[in-house]
Formats: structure tokens, C-alpha cells, sequence
């Protein structure tokens, strides 16, 4: 972990013009600089660079932030990943906290395998280009299946012999230790406790992570170099750093090409992606032949929730493939299929078009993944109800698990008229479906839009919930406000601005207060926030502006404090992005300037601000709170329980009182920015 000095001497380094040019040509504007956005296609320059806040930010898609933040969604990059990069950039040596002794232990073994693999990745690559049988066979089969020489080399393919013990020989004479060979996969050893090479008499895949480190082979087989062998493919085994399930060959090269497209294209094999990345398509991926899982479809999730399956027209596989694709609905993604002519895959398609004609076949014969599954389904069932009855049992069950209910209507209403059934039957096998699946989790369902209950509705309107703190040490209170559509709400406008105030000037000293022996105590922004919440017992609604608060509680007493400085360096970047956001704009027109009175700024009139704002965040949240306590009166099933509606009416009576008393301490009410 980078201790926060070093964090705050990176972002500080960090000139956020000079970042962004490495990546976007940029032309100055007055006194900012504008480009073409990196993050999505446009022809009219809508990206926007502050050197004085800076802060960059798209005003078509949205995206910016700091320089960190611009780094971690350009590269795709983890917050800490980001801020290495931007350290070795500006020569800013990063100081890391001691490890544990098993944490150096894990971490020198990591990084031993990764260095292990990088001297194979060179060792195939240079055989594949100097070596006589790699050029002769190696090449020849790149060659034979269409690559150019810049794919060659941008996916670093590679060639090893016939030998079967050429590599180790070579990697042990280098120094490179037998006991990292086995762990990395790239050797075996025989019955006789001999090396051998797990990947001789094969071309060479290298498998990429996310930030472009080599992390495990496949190999194919050649039958003109090798005899006797079964296998088509050999993998690297999962090892401590590589699982199957996990990794996508080509996320390294696709990541900036899936999130400017908005969409990732998902194939099977290796030379599907490289074939279409040589036509002109890089957002793509593959699976590798393995069954798809969930970390690999959370990897496609990061960056776009659109993904298009390329087939091959091979009927057996796709039904084989269908349940574990309904884990892309589950997942929220919208999910399409597109099956490419008989006799083709995506690698020979790839080779047969250029990218605008692979693009018009996909845009012309693409459709939705459940009308695809329905109208798949439907040709093999044929007219045997028992077929039809299992075909409908598997179109529910796919349905049930999108979690957005508006979505899911829309699917029974189409699959509906496609099966020729009543949309009430869907909607109760959905609903049963859903429910039965809660119950096995303990999950609450929310309501369907068709009016079937389902209960416990915990996250429905008008149930009471209770806030649940983000660490032990933040607070918790009872309300009745629901846990979903609160940004729209008065108070939760108040509550940003509080959490704004609190991380724009949180050390500064508003006022001095007397203490019971009659000693005079500093009051902070953040001490007073903290103070008036407690007083009335409530919290922020929001998680992230509850943690804010309470590290800001923890630091404040800190030397050096400054809470603008502590979160956008904050390690965690949510954290960090938040309050790069809250800090953006420094002074706001005070609705208290006239004619005569100078522009003041906030920070000048903390006193009068902060009181305002909490009184005007306790009216909203009272006001919510009775109208929907109203809504649970009217509710059947409440008016019907005596005990509880008289609990209910209590609580409207006990809330109307405080609003009066609130109604004489507001006067004028602070204007919502």
C-alpha cells in the first residue's frame, strides 16, 4: 500500500494537461484545453481540460476527474496501478508500507513466475523468428493462416521446437530456477524426475492480464512437426498466478477499443481475436474454450454492458452454451447473438472481410439473446408439448434472473407473443421462479411490474430499513425512507452539499465553543457536522458521504490535516473520484450579495453556511419521513393492524412536532446550488 505522503506528492506532480496529451491532442480554449474525447467516438471536440482545477471532463459522456482517475479509465488500471504509473512517469519514487513476512514471501513468488514467464514469452518469440524449424514451421503456419507481421509481433506469437526439453535446458542455463519452471506451468516433470516442456512442437499464445503481463500459454499442435500427440490445444495449469476462470485472452489489447465502442464482441478461440483484430476490430475477446464464469463476465462488465456472441452456425454447441450464458442476464448485461455464415467462424470470416463489412454483417444479423434462445428452442421442440413445456420452463428461468423488472416485463411481453402464451402465466412462473430463488439466499425480491407481491420487500416503498454503517464506527439510525431513487430527493441534495462543505473546508474553524468548565474549544466544520448529526441521532443516507465523514472525524487531529488534500488522495478511488468532484468548482455566489455587498465565498461565511445547510437537511428529511409514513396509512394491511398503525400516527405526530419547531429556526432558506 503507498503511504498518503507519497499519494499527495504524485497527484501534485501529476499536471493534468500534461497527462491527458500523452493520449489526446489537446488545443488551448480560452483558459482551458479541449480535445477529442478518448472515451467514446465524436467528431466535435466536447473534452474538456482545467490545468487551474486540474480536473478534465467529457460534456457528451461525462467521464473525467483527476489525472488518476483519467489514467485508471484510459489504461484501465486499478487506483494503486494508476498512481505506479503516474509515478515512474514524474520519477516519484513510491514508498510502500512494510509486508508481513509471508506477504514478501507471496510477493517475491509472484514476482519470480511473472519474470519466469516474460524469459519464455522472449525465448518463443525469438525461436519463432531466428530458429530454422520456427520459421519453416512456426512462421509458416502464421503465414498459411493469414497474419501479418505487425499481429505477429503485437500479440507475441511464438514457436517452440520439436525438442522436448530445448526450453528448460535454456531457461536453466540462464539461471532461472527449476522450482518456478514447474510453478509456472511451463515444465512437467517426468516419471524419472526429468524436465520436460510442457509446449513443445507448438506455436505460441501468450495469455495477457489486464495490465499487459504475460500470465500463461497455449499452444497448438502442428502435425507436421509432431507425432502421437492428442491434444490440439495444451493450456497453462492454474497456478498462483494465473486461473482459467478468470482471464480473457486479448483484455489487454481490447480494453481501450471495448469501452470507446461501448461493446465487446465475444469469440472462442485464439486466432478468432487476432484474425478480427487485423481486420479492424479490436473489441473483442475470447473465452479460450472454456465454459464461461462469472469473474470472466464481471473482466467484460468493467467496461461496457453490451456484448455481442459471434457462432459459428454449430447448432450443438451453442444449445451447450446457452445456461451459462443466462449469467450475462444475471449480471444486468444486454446480451446479443450473432451466428456467422455456414462454414464459417470468426477467424475466416475475419480473413474474407474488411472491418466495415464484418461490422454491417453483425449491425445486419445480430438479435437480442432471448428471442435468439426462444426462436432456437422453438425449431427443436417442434409440436411435442413436453418439448414445449421444457422450452418455456428454460425461457422463465432466463427471464427470471435479469434484475431489472422493467427489462423483465419487456421480456415476457415478447417471449409471450412469440410462444403464443398469456403474459399472467410468464409473469407467475417468473414471480415463483424469483421467490423460490430468495428463499434459497434469504434475499429480498422487489416487486414485479405486473402487481404480483413478492414478498419481503425490505428495498420497496415505505419499508422501514436500517441504515447500515460502512465500518463500526459509523453511526445507524430507523427511517422510513426508502434505500432506492434518493438522489432525486431534497434532503439528499442538502446532504452532498454538507459532504461537499465538509470535504472542501472540514479543518477550517468556524467558531469557538465553550466547554462545561467555560474553556473555549475550536469548532471545525467537521466537529460540528458530526455534532449536530449526533445531536438528533441520524446519519447520511449515503454510504460513501457516511465513511467521508467518519475518516474525517478519525484524521482531523492529524498534523497537516487538510481534508480537500486527505480524499482526492484517499486510497480508495471512489473515495478519491467523489471528492476530486466535490472540490471542483472553489467559490459559489452567496445569495446574501447585493449592489453594495462584495462576492463572497463560502469559506468566508462558513458560520452562517453550515447551520443553515444542516437545518435545511433535518427539515427535508422530516418532511420525508411524514410523507411517507401517509403512504404506509394508506396501506391495507397497515390500516388493518391496529398496533402498528397506532405506532405509525404516533410517529407522524412526534415528527409534525419537530418539523413546527424547525419551521421557526429555518427563515430563509439557503438556495440549492
Amino acid at each position: 500500500m503507498i503511504d498518503h505522503g507519497t499519494v499527495e506528492r504524485i497527484i501534485d506532480a501529476a499536471q493534468i494537461v500534461d497527462v491527458v496529451s500523452d493520449f489526446v491532442t489537446l488545443r488551448k480554449r480560452g483558459v482551458n484545453y479541449v480535445g477529442l474525447c478518448p472515451f467514446h467516438n465524436e467528431k466535435t471536440a466536447s473534452f474538456s481540460v482545467s490545468p487551474a482545477k486540474g480536473l478534465c471532463k467529457c460534456f457528451s459522456c461525462g467521464k473525467g476527474g483527476n489525472a488518476v482517475h483519467f489514467i485508471m479509465e484510459h489504461e484501465q488500471l486499478s487506483y494503486y496501478e494508476a498512481l505506479k504509473y503516474l509515478a515512474k512517469k514524474y520519477h516519484i519514487e513510491v514508498k510502500e508500507r512494510e509486508l508481513t513476512n509471508e506477504e514478501k514471501l507471496a510477493q517475491s513468488e509472484r514476482e519470480s513466475m511473472f519474470v519466469v514467464n516474460t524469459f519464455a514469452r522472449d525465448y518463443f518469440q525469438d525461436i519463432l523468428k531466428n530458429n530454422v524449424d520456427g520459421r519453416n514451421i512456426g512462421m509458416a503456419y502464421f503465414r498459411q493462416r493469414g497474419f501479418r507481421d505487425d499481429i505477429i509481433e503485437k500479440f507475441q506469437l511464438g514457436f517452440c521446437t520439436d525438442s522436448n526439453d530445448a526450453m528448460s535446458k535454456e531457461a536453466m542455463k540462464k539461471g532461472y530456477s527449476k522450482e518456478y519452471l514447474l510453478k509456472t506451468g511451463l515444465c512437467y516433470e517426468n516419471d524419472n524426475q526429468q524436465l520436460r516442456d510442457r509446449f513443445w512442437g507448438r506455436v505460441i499464445f501468450p495469455v495477457h492480464t489486464l495490465s499487459g503481463k504475460v500470465v500463461a500459454f497455449g499452444g497448438r499442435i502442428l502435425n507436421t512437426a509432431t507425432k502421437g500427440m492428442k491434444m490440439k490445444y495444451v493450456n497453462s495449469p492454474d497456478s498462483l498466478i494465473y486461473h482459467k476462470s478468470k482471464e480473457l485472452y486479448g483484455i489487454f489489447f481490447a480494453k481501450q477499443a471495448i469501452v470507446k465502442q461501448d461493446r465487446c464482441f465475444l469469440v472462442e478461440g485464439y486466432t478468432d481475436v487476432i484474425s478480427m483484430h487485423q481486420s479492424g476490430i479490436e473489441n473483442v475477446v475470447a473465452s479460450s474454450g472454456t465454459a464461461l464464469t462469472n469473474p470472466q463476465i464481471r473482466l467484460i462488465h468493467r467496461f461496457t454492458n453490451n456484448i455481442t456472441l459471434l457462432y459459428d452456425g454449430d447448432v450443438a454447441g451453442i444449445k451447450a452454451s446457452l445456461k451459462g450464458i443466462d449469467m450475462f442476464l444475471e449480471e444486468g448485461m444486454n446480451i446479443k447473438v450473432c451466428l456467422l455464415p455456414d462454414g464459417d467462424d470468426p477467424d475466416s470470416f475475419a480473413r474474407k472481410h474488411n472491418s466495415t463489412q464484418f461490422q454491417e454483417f453483425i449491425n445486419n444479423n445480430e438479435v437480442d439473446f432471448l428471442r435468439f434462445k426462444t426462436n432456437l428452442l422453438l425449431e427443436d421442440a417442434g409440436k411435442d408439448p413436453m418439448k414445449r413445456a421444457e422450452l418455456i420452463n428454460s425461457i422463465v428461468h432466463s427471464i427470471s434472473v435479469i434484475p431489472e423488472a422493467i427489462i423483465r416485463d419487456i421480456y415476457i411481453k415478447e417471449c409471450g407473443q412469440l410462444l403464443h402464451i398469456e403474459d399472467k402465466l410468464l409473469v407467475g412462473e417468473v414471480a415463483k421462479r424469483r421467490q423460490a430463488t430468495a428463499e434459497k439466499s434469504n434475499k429480498p425480491v422487489a416487486n414485479n411490474n405486473q402487481g404480483q407481491p413478492v414478498p419481503p420487500p425490505t428495498n420497496a416503498p415505505f419499508a422501514e430499513t436500517d441504515i447500515p454503517p460502512t465500518s463500526a464506527n459509523e453511526p445507524t439510525y430507523q427511517t422510513s425512507i426508502p434505500q432506492d431513487g434518493r438522489e432525486g430527493q431534497e434532503f439528499y441534495q442538502y446532504e452532498r452539499l454538507i459532504i461537499q462543505t465538509v470535504v472542501r473546508y472540514g479543518e477550517k474553524i468556524m467558531c469557538n465553543m465553550e466547554d462545561e468548565e467555560g474553556n473555549e474549544i475550536p469548532m471545525s466544520v467537521i466537529r460540528f457536522v458530526a455534532n449536530d448529526l449526533a445531536q438528533d441521532d441520524l446519519a447520511f443516507h449515503n454510504s460513501i458521504h457516511r465513511h467521508i465523514l467518519t475518516e474525517a472525524i478519525e484524521h482531523e487531529n492529524d498534523n497537516g490535516f487538510i481534508a480537500e488534500r486527505y480524499f482526492i488522495a484517499n486510497p480508495d478511488p471512489t473515495i478519491s473520484r467523489i471528492a476530486t468532484e466535490l472540490a471542483g468548482d472553489r467559490y459559489q455566489l452567496s445569495k446574501f450579495h447585493s449592489k453594495t455587498q462584495p462576492i463572497v465565498s463560502d469559506e468566508e461565511r462558513l458560520l452562517e453556511l453550515v447551520p443553515t445547510l444542516m437545518i435545511n437537511f433535518k427539515n427535508a428529511i422530516v418532511t420525508a419521513e411524514l410523507k411517507h409514513i401517509m403512504f404506509n396509512l394508506q396501506d391495507p394491511k397497515v390500516y388493518s393492524d391496529e398496533a402498528r398503525c397506532n405506532e405509525l400516527m404516533q410517529r407522524h405526530k412526534e415528527l409534525s412536532e419537530i418539523k413546527s419547531l424547525m419551521a421557526k429556526r429555518l427563515g430563509d432558506r439557503v438556495v440549492l446550488r
